[in-house]
């Protein structure tokens, strides 16, 4: 099958994405375009002006294609389909689609009349009336070394974890920290792996976040270790005893949560976004409805080891989520008629 991708994103093929730091959009894309190739389709990704060039797997990066395709992938952005030929069409979302009910969005997306790939139930919930009757559910999965999963280990250090975007949250879990965790477990730290660079985009993204870590680097108890290599944040979650995050509305999967419980972390969250739904409540994390359950519940699993085990455990035997090869075959079922 011939299956052509094209995204606004970087040129980052799996073996580059594997190594460095990234956001879950360029990750995903990176596996999915993997999996296609080494399914042996015929894999184009639409991405810069460079000339073209073949990544590992076989996948073509280039900056334009020609002639029809069994497939056509436009992540994110319905006017990609402008610049894709021919074939069944598909809107990869990884944002809200609540920004779908815009006209520059909504007319090239009833021209292309795709269907809609989201990610999960709260995703959905965020379509417009108007195109839910297009959409079907892709959750993604993690990617190596998470893919290996953790082991079982005794209750470690009460060492926390943050790792999304600094601007989701990350200023109200300091303040939370400073006035309730802390205080309550004076030994505790909070690992923070995050930088705006992580996600690119303009400047005003790294600005908006530079308060927010210079607060992070004046809180008691922090310790800012920049954005990792997925190799470094799985080792890191091996070691923690919890990851901290209070969700956000922009979460429409959060790969990071998944990615510790894949380790075997348990997860303190809030009820913003798709957060809750990388998790078994009061199983193999909680989810906290405010921000005094939220303080309540880190508190416990950073100090009651009986509470630590079992949700470790928890974590480390519930169900493998779907991996990239599944990921790519229901993307690969959507050609069909």
């Amino acid at each position: 099958m011939r299956i052509i991708l094209a995204t606004e994103g970087p040129r980052l093929p799996a073996e580059r994405a594997l190594e460095q730091p990234c956001g879950g959009v360029e990750i995903a894309t990176a596996m999915l375009v993997r999996a296609l190739a080494q399914g042996g389709h015929a894999v184009t990704v639409l991405a810069g002006t460079a000339a073209a060039e073949r990544d590992g797997d076989g996948a073509l990066w280039a900056p334009s294609a020609e002639g029809a395709a069994d497939l056509v992938i436009a992540n994110r952005a319905p006017k990609l389909f402008k610049i894709l030929p021919k074939g069944r069409r598909v809107l990869w979302l990884h944002n809200p689609a609540r920004y779908l009910a815009k006209p520059r969005h909504a007319i090239p997306l009833l021209l292309a009349r795709p269907r809609i790939v989201v990610l999960g139930p709260s995703h959905r919930a965020s379509l417009p009336r108007l195109f839910a009757g297009a959409a079907v559910e892709i959750p993604l999965a993690v990617a190596p070394p998470f893919t290996a999963g953790g082991t079982a280990h005794g209750p470690p250090a009460p060492r926390a974890v943050f790792a999304s975007n600094p601007l989701r949250n990350l200023d109200a879990l300091l303040a939370i920290w400073a006035a309730r965790i802390l205080p309550a477990v004076p030994d505790a730290s909070l690992h923070i792996y995050a930088g705006a660079g992580v996600y690119g985009g303009p400047q005003k993204l790294a600005d908006r976040a530079a308060p927010v870590m210079e607060r992070a680097a004046h809180t008691p108890g922090v310790v800012l270790c920049g954005p990792q290599p997925r190799a470094v944040l799985a080792e890191s979650y091996a070691r923690a005893r919890a990851m901290l995050y209070l969700g956000d509305p922009g979460e429409t999967f959060c790969l990071a949560v998944a990615e510790a419980q894949a380790m075997g972390l348990p997860c303190i969250l809030g009820a913003e976004g798709a957060v809750a739904e990388r998790v078994r409540d009061g199983q193999s994390g909680i989810v906290a409805r405010d921000h005094d359950a939220f303080a309540e519940a880190a508190i416990r699993i950073l100090r009651d080891d009986a509470a630590w085990s079992a949700m470790h455990h928890a974590a480390l035997t519930q169900p493998p989520p779907p991996d990239w090869a599944e990921v790519a075959a229901r993307f690969v079922a959507l050609a069909r008629p």
